[in-house]
Formats: structure tokens, C-alpha cells, sequence
């Protein structure tokens, strides 16, 4: 029997009570999410570009100078500090304990207590040289903390950052204590194979020993080379290199303080950790990051990270190819980004990319700026934007200043335009702009290297969100700047013939996620990739090819995210030309505050759509125009005036 359609009117009804149903959802969502916006709107009240403290890092003598006076006058059993150099840690910050190796000062992390504990409520454990507390008994001294700190704040994670032998204390605190929320930050944990060795040598020989193997020669070398490249005096930077290696033999004086049986129990204590935390590894069900010193000469930290990984079932790991043993006092080391390019960084028991979001400091601009430095040379960015009174000028000056803002434009071949934009806006206007990227572009990274931020890295850094409509929401709910494009991977993985083309989906979602915050649209469009690459085919000498159309439909579908996109995605294959300069032009805004018909009315929302897409096609040819006037678009001519003005100078471009 046939299944009869409900009439049309009672079709219409069922409509109209289900749209208003979900407006009055939304408006309850909406409040509470503007609610949490104006909180995290400025980031729990940390700017971008903060100072970590990277780079006006102490020395290591400062760091020899502060053992001496502890080994000196300390005395009494084992107790916390907090840093003083650490500051202020921002709202809500959750709780970071510092466990120290096997000399238990608790000053090893002295080049992190700025960075750390901006971000961090940081608390150092202090172990004197005179105390002989067993393992258990620091293992409880630990867990008392942790176990309050939950009992007072159940929701919210706790991190254990063990140095060495603090690993194992770490892991036997997270062994005991499965249900609390615990993040291991364990460094170069795995002292067993030390005991035989140590056993030949005098106490104060083996702390001498132990003293000149921590620190890697080959890193200190490497570090002052890049000081060099990076502008920095050679003299200073040589200078720094010697006062570091020479600092421990200044300050030699500090083993004659120790006391004689110290090296005989710290023995004993390391033969127990191991002991403890080895038999206890399947019961650690926290989240493990691991910071492993391939150029460790004490331990085989890289083997032991293997190790670990193998029977932790939630642990990262990030090697340092050119670090030793004492990592944590080697520069170039900076923990807290690793922190928050891993996405540990989290205020609740599950990480959300839009609330737990920290900005960029200024050290990681710097390093971001570091690994983009051929692309920035290459392409040279000019920026312009657009005035309320139509006048394009150079610069972000014609850009809304707060937010909600949403960017809409092109994307670039492997949207190679987007870190200098990001970079820009941040350099400039003092904003994170937060783009909109395809899930495939967040993997779960189990292993990484230091050597620099990768791709990955820069997403996470700057704030980047999975593609989905609710992560939008979020955003313009916070009153962030938000970069979205409508073409997605279909324009980033263009072929040869579509450079500088629209590919944008039939729907105006954006539009109207805009209205309902009142958002600012500001259309933008980006040219310069056929001066930098040449694609090699076209989407048909693909598939026309043996086996290409079969490969091509197996990519799209693994990329496919929109279901309006019916073209098949392949990356076409390229090859660099001799560089020419991208070119960035940002349209006049479009305030939504006094349209909220196009939350409800279809075609007044299709015709912003139209307007704003209109809008970014205009720029594009506007710009493909004006470029010709560069009389520095090729790559010699702005060599040679960056040559004769210094390397930091604006280089002119065409007249707006």
C-alpha cells in the first residue's frame, strides 16, 4: 500500500514550528557562549606577543651561583617553592609541579619559570642535599598535592613535569592515582643503567662526571651559529657559548659542600625509582609527553623514549636531535610551546581549541618567523586594505580593529598564503586571526622532531579550527578573527589553468553565522603564486592518464568534507620559478548589525553571499592589474634595495 504524503500546508507548519524551535535554541546557546566570549576574549587576560621570557634568559651561572648558596645554607626536609621570576599566572590556570632529578634543587627549570608560569600556577620541588627522605615518602609528598588540588578542582588536569629521575616520581604518582586527571611532561626519564658505571668513582668525581656530560658541546656550537645567522654579533654569541661551557668549572667549588655519603644514597634512591616506576608502568593511564635528547651522552634517553612509548598507551614523543642530557637548561629549548603544539594545554578534562586556546608570545613569532624566512624572502608580502570610504591604502589600517571579525577570501595553491597573513595581522594589529582548516590538517602526531616549527605546529600556534559550523559559532561567539575559505581544499589543491579561480559552495552559511553576531565581514583577495610555482597538468592530462582517474576519485573521496563539491581533488605537481611577491588586498568591511533579515530571509542572505564573493573576484583582478606596476615584484631589484636599506626595511610596492 502506498505511503500518502502529508499536505502541503501541514508540511509547512511542521517547518516552521521545527526553524523556531532551533532559533530559540540558538539564542540560549548564544548567550552563554557571548557570555564565555567576553572572558576569553583576551585570552584569561594574556595578550598576543606576551613576553615569555625566553629571550632575556639568565645564564648558567646564575643558575651554579643559586645551588651554591642552597648546598650552603639549606637545610630541613623536602618542601615546594613557587619561582618568584615565574610572575603571575593567568585566570584560571591550572596547576604545574615541578619534580626535580636526581640533585633535587629544584632549579632546573630556571629558563622556564617566566614561560611556565604565565600560563601555569608553578610549584618546584626542593629536595636538600642533608635529607634522606626514602622514595616512597616523595612519591606521597607529591600525591598529598595532587590529591588536595583534585578534591578542590576535580575538572581540572594537574601537570607532573619530572626532570630525569622526576620521571620516575611522576610516573609513580600517575600509577597510584588513575582516576585524577594527570598530564606527565617526563624529561629524559631512565637512570638505571648509571649505578654500574657510577660504582668505579669517587662522590666527587662521579658529580663531576655527571656535571660535564649533561651538556652537549655540539648544541652549544649550533646555538651560537644561529645567534650568528640570526643577526646577533659573532663576539656576543661566541662569548655566550664559552661562559656557558666554562660556567660548571667556575663554580667547581660547590662539590667540596656536598656531604660525603650524598652520592652513596642518591644510589640507592635511583635504584628504588627505577624499581618502582618500571614495575608500575601499566597502571599510568595519563596523558605522556615525552622530551627525549638524541645527543644525550648519560643516558640512552632515545632508546628509553622508545621504550616508554611502547607501554604507555597515551604518550607523544618530541625528539631533540642536538640536546643533552639537561635539556631543560639548553636555550632553544621552550616547553611551553611544545605544550601547546601538542594540544596538552587544556583548563578542563577535554581540550577544546577555542576556550583553551593561548596566543602566540613573542618568542614564538620569532621562531615562527625563523622557519618562514625563505618563504617571507621569496614572496615579499604587500599589504593593503580598504577604508570605510573606499580608500585603499598600504597596511591593515582599513581593518576592524576587535572582533567578532570574519575574513573570507582565496586560497593560494597549498594555501601558501596563509602564514603571512597570520604573521602580519599579528605584527601588526596585535590580532590572531583564527583560520578555519580541513581535519586532515590537526593529525595526531604520536612522534616529532625540534628542528623548528613544522606546518602542523603553525596551526596549532595560531589558533587554527577544524572545518565544522560549530567551531565558527564558537568563535565569533568569543568575538575572535576569524579566516575562512569558502573553497577549502578545492581551491588549495587547484591544477593547472584555475590559479586565482573561485571554487565556493552554493550555500550562505557564513553570512548568516556573521549576522548573528553582529560580525564584520571583510573580503579579501591574495595573488601571486603563478610567480613563485608552475603547475605541471591539468585535471584531465590526470585523468586521462593510466590508473589517474581511479587515484583521483580514491584522494577526493579521502579529503571529500562538502557534499556540493562534485570536481575530483589531486595535487597536480609543481616546480618553483625565480621568485616574484604576493599581494594581499583587504575590501572594504560589510557590518551584519543592521541586516539580521538574512537570518530568515533566504534571498537576502544568497545576495550578501553574491556581494562578498563578487567582492573578493573584484580584488583579485584588481590586483592581478595593479602588480604590473611593481617595479619591485621580481625578486633582484628588491635584493638590491634591501642591500642598500638594511634587511628589515619595507620594500615599496605599487601605488594603491
Amino acid at each position: 500500500m502506498a505511503t500518502l504524503s502529508p499536505p502541503l500546508h501541514t508540511q509547512a507548519i511542521a517547518l516552521w514550528r521545527s526553524q523556531q524551535q532551533w532559533h530559540r535554541s540558538l539564542e540560549r546557546t548564544t548567550c552563554q557562549l557571548k557570555h564565555a566570549g567576553r572572558l576569553q576574549a583576551r585570552y584569561r587576560g594574556l595578550e598576543p606577543l606576551y613576553d615569555d621570557g625566553y629571550q632575556t634568559v639568565k645564564n648558567l651561572d646564575y643558575y651554579y651561583e643559586s645551588l651554591g648558596e642552597l648546598v650552603e645554607h639549606d637545610s630541613g626536609p623536602p618542601r615546594w617553592f613557587c619561582p618568584v621570576d615565574a610572575g603571575s599566572p593567568i585566570e584560571d590556570a591550572p596547576l604545574m609541579l615541578y619534580l626535580p632529578g636526581v640533585d633535587g634543587m629544584g632549579m632546573g627549570l630556571f629558563m622556564h619559570h617566566k614561560a611556565l608560569g604565565r600560563i601555569f600556577e608553578l610549584r618546584c620541588m626542593h629536595v636538600p642535599f642533608h635529607d634522606r627522605t626514602p622514595f616512597e615518602d616523595l612519591v606521597t609528598m607529591v600525591e598529598d598535592v595532587v590529591r588536595k588540588e583534585n578534591a578542590t578542582s576535580p575538572n581540572k588536569p594537574i601537570y607532573l613535569l619530572g626532570n630525569s629521575f622526576g620521571g620516575c616520581l611522576a610516573l609513580a604518582v600517575a600509577a597510584r592515582n588513575p582516576h585524577i586527571d594527570l598530564i606527565l611532561v617526563l624529561v629524559n626519564p631512565g637512570i638505571q643503567q648509571l649505578l654500574s658505571f657510577f660504582s668505579l668513582f669517587s662522590d666527587q668525581a662521579c658529580m663531576a662526571i655527571t656535571a660535564l656530560l649533561n651538556y652537549n658541546i655540539d648544541n652549544e656550537a649550533h646555538m651560537a651559529v644561529s645567534s650568528m645567522i640570526n643577526g646577533k654579533h659573532p663576539l656576543a654569541a661566541l662569548s655566550r657559548m664559552t661562559n656557558n661551557m666554562s660556567s660548571f668549572l667556575k663554580h667547581s667549588n660547590i662539590l667540596d659542600k656536598i656531604p660525603e655519603d650524598t652520592l652513596k644514597w642518591k644510589m640507592k634512591l635511583i635504584k628504588r625509582a627505577a624499581s618502582y616506576a618500571n614495575y608500575r608502568l601499566q597502571s599510568v593511564q595519563a596523558e605522556v609527553l615525552l622530551l627525549a635528547s638524541c645527543g644525550d651522552k648519560l643516558l640512552p634517553s632515545k632508546a628509553e623514549a622508545d621504550r616508554l612509548q611502547k607501554l604507555l598507551p597515551k604518550c607523544t614523543i618530541y625528539f631533540f636531535d642536538k640536546h643533552g642530557h639537561s635539556l631543560l637548561l639548553e636555550y632553544g629549548v621552550h616547553v611551553a610551546s611544545i605544550i601547546k603544539c601538542t594540544d596538552l594545554y587544556r583548563h578542563s578534562r577535554r581540550y577544546h581549541r577555542v576556550f583553551d586556546y593561548i596566543p602566540p608570545s613573542a618568542t614564538e613569532l620569532k621562531e615562527v618567523d625563523k622557519a618562514t624566512r625563505d618563504l617571507r624572502f621569496r614572496t615579499c608580502p604587500a599589504m593593503y586594505s580598504t577604508l570605510e570610504d573606499g580608500t585603499v591604502v598600504r597596511g591593515l589600517a582599513g581593518v576592524p580593529q576587535d572582533g567578532p571579525v570574519l575574513l573570507v577570501g582565496n586560497h593560494m595553491l597549498l594555501g601558501i598564503e596563509l602564514i603571512s597573513l597570520a604573521a602580519e595581522f599579528l605584527r601588526l594589529k596585535g590580532v590572531v586571526v583564527r583560520g578555519i582548516a580541513h581535519p586532515l590538517l590537526f593529525p595526531d602526531k604520536k612522534r616529532a622532531w625540534s628542528e623548528g616549527h613544522d606546518f602542523f605546529d603553525f596551526l596549532n600556534l595560531w589558533g587554527g579550527v577544524p572545518m565544522m559550523y560549530k567551531s565558527i559559532y564558537e568563535l565569533l561567539a568569543a568575538g575572535e578573527f576569524v579566516l575562512l575559505y569558502p573553497g577549502g581544499h578545492r581551491e588549495a589543491l587547484h591544477c593547472k589553468g584555475e590559479e586565482h579561480r573561485l571554487f565556493w559552495p552554493s550555500q550562505a552559511e557564513f553570512v548568516r553565522l556573521a549576522a548573528q553576531f553582529n560580525a564584520t565581514i571583510v573580503p579579501f583577495g591574495v595573488v601571486g603564486e603563478d610567480d613563485l610555482l608552475e603547475l605541471l597538468c591539468t585535471f584531465e592530462d590526470i585523468r586521462n592518464a593510466p590508473f589517474g582517474k581511479e587515484m583521483m576519485e580514491a584522494y577526493s573521496d579521502h579529503l571529500k568534507l562538502r557534499e556540493d563539491v562534485d570536481h575530483e581533488v589531486f595535487f597536480p605537481g609543481l616546480y618553483m620559478k625565480i621568485p616574484g611577491r604576493f599581494y594581499y588586498q583587504f575590501g572594504k568591511p560589510i557590518p551584519t548589525k543592521d541586516k539580521q533579515d538574512i537570518l530568515t530571509d533566504k534571498q537576502a542572505a544568497n545576495d550578501l553571499y553574491m556581494h562578498v564573493k563578487s567582492e573578493v573576484e573584484r580584488i583579485i583582478s584588481n590586483l592581478l592589474e595593479k602588480r604590473v606596476e611593481d617595479k619591485y615584484r621580481s625578486l633582484i631589484p628588491r635584493m638590491l634595495y634591501q642591500a642598500a636599506r638594511g634587511p628589515t626595511c619595507e620594500v615599496p610596492a605599487f601605488d594603491p
